[in-house]
Formats: structure tokens, C-alpha cells, sequence
């Protein structure tokens, strides 16, 4: 495979996944959930919320992905995530883990070990946060990380060995791995305003989990079309706009925009073996 069949591929799965509009739970944290349900359906997919723990297993076992993300993780919403997890395993529906801010914090970085052993399709983080999430170091300066992607490509794939799927490592170059699979894909599209809104790698989040609901569980696609996706829209509004509040919305429109023809004439990356 080179970058050719990555970005014809990743074009077609997003239009396939437009196409389907899947519906994703998203277990997210508080601070990002509107602007994730907003990015996700300007991508192509639909948002569900459904933080209740009574109710969180029902629902994961009827939509089509399920996002777990642990950006503002409290007790209660530990159990909804528990029970939203082991419903989709039981249905077979692809789940993505978004540990955000491992390492630093006890409670979290038990918490995610936890839902590690439960075998996500995806796990999608900053480079010092899959490093933490594999024990090799304490983590970044809160959801910042300190280290670079390349830094974390071990680990990386060492988690995707464990859990049997993909990992996202986003950073100014996003890299994804797979179990079983030799290659790593590059993607480096993107601007540094994505770092100046919150809530985008949330949202990145909820729409690996849409690809994932169609990928025919290469993960590993689902993973480098996500980073495309986000870092090519992140590139149109910065055409647009260069001040952080006009580029939040304009990154909404160009989640819209962004489709296959663009993919295959703008996207940029790397396979490497």
C-alpha cells in the first residue's frame, strides 16, 4: 500500500460513511459536547448523548459505534461508560477510547487501563497519552502533550497489539498503526488554529467512531481518514479565517466540505514499514 491507496481509500470510506450516516453514542465529556454533535453531523454522521448510566447500555447496544472519551470523567459517568462498552462488545458495534489526560491522574489512568482490557477498535490520543496509557511515562501537561508522535510510534503499536485495533496518535503529524498490519500511515495535513478550539481532537474522536461503524473493520483506514478529514478541514477554514472564534465555525463548514476529490488532491502523508 503507498499514499495513493490511502487517500483513494479514505475517500471512498468517507463517502461511504455520508452515505450511511451512522449513529454514534457519544460518551464524551461535558465541556465539548455541543461542538462534537455539531462536528459530527457536518462530517456525515449523527450524535446521540446518552450519559445516564441506566440507560447507557441499552443505547450502545442499538447505535452503530460508540465513542468513549474521558475528558471530564466522574464516577458516575464511569459506570454509564462501563455499561455503554460492554453492551456494544456484546452487539459486535466498533467502539473508540479518547483517554485524554492519562497519566497525570489516578482515577482516569485506572479507568482506561480498564476499558484497554475491554478491546477498542480505536484508541485515539496525543503522543504523551498513549505513552502513559502504555506505562511508559506519567502523561502531558493535561491534555497537552509533551512529547512528539514519533516518540509514541512504539507504544502505539504495542497498544494495538494488546487490544487487537488501531491507534490514532494525533500531533502536528497525526501517525496510525494496526495489529497485525507492518505499516504505519503519516498524515500531515492540519494548522496549528486546531489546537486553538476546544473540543476538535473530541470530535476527531466521534468521527473515527462513525468511520469505524463502516469500515468493514480496517480500523486502520478509519483511523488515517479521520486524521485527514480533521487536518484537511482544518486547512480550509484556515483559508477562511485566522482568529480562533470565526475558525470554530469555519471548521464546521469544512468538515462539510471536505470530500473524496479533495482527499486525493490535497492530503498529504506517508506509509512507512
Amino acid at each position: 500500500m503507498d499514499y495513493s491507496d490511502v487517500l483513494r481509500n479514505a475517500g471512498t470510506l468517507l463517502e461511504k460513511m455520508r452515505r450511511a450516516a451512522p449513529l454514534v453514542h457519544c460518551l464524551t465529556n461535558h465541556v465539548v459536547t455541543n461542538f462534537t454533535a455539531n462536528a459530527l453531523m457536518a462530517a456525515g454522521g449523527a450524535p446521540a448523548m446518552i450519559h445516564d448510566p441506566e440507560e447507557a447500555g441499552i443505547f450502545a447496544g442499538v447505535a452503530n459505534a460508540l465513542l468513549v472519551n474521558l475528558g471530564t470523567l466522574e464516577r458516575e459517568q464511569a459506570q454509564a461508560m462501563r455499561a455503554a462498552v460492554q453492551a456494544a462488545v456484546a452487539a459486535g458495534r466498533p467502539w473508540v477510547l479518547d483517554p485524554v489526560a492519562v497519566g497525570a491522574l489516578p482515577f482516569r489512568t485506572d479507568f482506561a487501563r480498564e476499558m484497554l482490557a475491554l478491546k477498542p477498535s480505536l484508541v485515539r490520543g496525543n503522543a504523551s497519552e498513549i505513552l502513559a496509557l502504555s506505562g511508559g511515562k506519567k502523561g502531558g501537561r493535561g491534555v497537552d502533550s509533551v512529547d512528539s508522535v514519533l516518540d509514541a510510534e512504539a507504544a502505539a503499536r504495542a497498544l494495538a497489539e494488546q487490544t487487537g485495533g488501531a491507534v490514532l496518535v494525533t500531533g502536528a503529524v497525526d501517525l496510525v498503526t494496526m495489529a497485525g498490519r507492518p505499516e504505519s500511515v503519516l498524515c500531515c495535513n492540519g494548522t496549528p488554529l486546531l489546537t486553538r478550539v476546544t473540543g476538535v481532537g473530541c470530535s476527531q474522536g466521534a468521527i473515527a467512531a462513525a468511520l469505524c461503524a463502516c469500515c468493514e473493520r480496517d480500523w486502520l483506514m478509519a483511523g488515517a481518514t479521520a486524521a485527514l478529514l480533521v487536518g484537511l478541514a482544518g486547512e480550509v477554514a484556515e483559508s477562511e479565517t485566522r482568529r480562533p472564534g470565526s475558525f470554530q465555525i469555519a471548521f464546521l463548514d469544512a468538515l462539510d466540505e471536505v470530500d473524496a476529490e479533495l482527499i486525493l488532491r490535497s492530503g498529504k502523508g506517508a506509509v512507512e514499514t
